[in-house]
């Protein structure tokens, strides 16, 4: 098996690594997932599921800090509703493309995994991390919403009162409570160690039966084509309704640091006066 030509796609750091192909999201200093990375990652999924020798992929973080910050808050500003509906659709195809592929996928969550980074690691086989990565879905506190698609999955993996939870509340949760819930297969104390732990259980895992890995992985995963639909259009409804809401929008300019902080009244005071 051959890595994709370097420099295939500018957010993406790809390696081959005797047969197991490490993937590191590459858009310092966070990387956050604007439409080229989200892009670039589900079109590398959907190419490799194409080839008869498809790879076992560790997905990982550039830099020593960040898995991933979440979807790219900066790219909303100025934005359209017919843009935002485009990224999201895009979100929603890699999440499908991870849904659907058929050999192993291991996350090494080497930093902060929040928003679409979560729902990345939830889309993964397995699960490894520093056990000073730090987790959650922030969205709701940010004036976002995650993908219906992932919050489908939260709701599988880490059961519907825990997804609650932690979608609900947004609050970010450490590496030991990750690993509680089900979210963390296995933690890791040194940085140096978590790729090669991450690549040697993708091969253990990659040296499985491709057929019938790939049989039970879909068998497990389920994917269905009109659930797929029902759920985007779930996603872009909720992307319509809450992009132009005024309270959200604050949400939004206070995090991306360009309003300063607002009391839930007085957001709730302005909602009523421009709604």
């Amino acid at each position: 098996m051959s890595a994709p030509a370097p420099g295939q796609a500018a957010t993406l750091d790809t390696a081959d690594h005797d047969g197991v192909l490490v993937v590191a999201l590459d858009r310092p200093p966070a990387n956050a997932m604007n439409r080229q990375l989200i892009h670039d990652l589900a079109r590398l999924f959907e190419q490799l599921r194409a080839r008869p020798d498809a790879p076992p992929i560790v997905l990982t973080g550039k830099g020593g800090r960040f898995f991933s910050a979440g979807g790219d808050i900066k790219e909303l500003e100025g934005a359209l509703v017919g843009e935002i509906e485009t990224r999201m659709r895009e979100f929603h195809a890699l999440l499908v493309a991870m849904d659907r592929y058929r050999r192993p996928v291991v996350s090494a969550i080497n930093g902060h995994c929040v928003g679409g980074g979560m729902e990345v690691a939830l889309f993964s086989d397995s699960v490894l991390a520093l056990n000073s990565a730090r987790f959650g879905f922030p969205e709701i506190n940010h004036g976002l919403l995650p993908a219906d698609k992932g919050i489908q999955r939260a709701n599988r993996v880490l059961g519907v009162r825990v997804a609650r939870r932690i979608i609900l509340s947004g609050e970010l949760f450490d590496a030991q409570h990750a690993l509680d819930i089900g979210l963390v297969d296995e933690l890791v104390t040194d940085s140096k160690e978590l790729i090669p732990a991450a690549i040697a259980m993708a091969r253990a895992a990659g040296s499985k039966a491709p057929v019938l890995y790939g049989a039970l992985k879909s068998s497990v995963n389920d994917p269905d084509d009109m659930r797929d639909e029902a759920s985007l259009q779930r996603t872009l409804k909720a992307a319509a309704d809450y992009f132009n809401d005024p309270v959200a929008r604050e949400l939004r300019q206070r995090w991306s640091g360009r309003r300063a902080p607002a009391t839930t009244a007085q957001l709730s005071d302005r909602a009523l006066r421009l709604g």
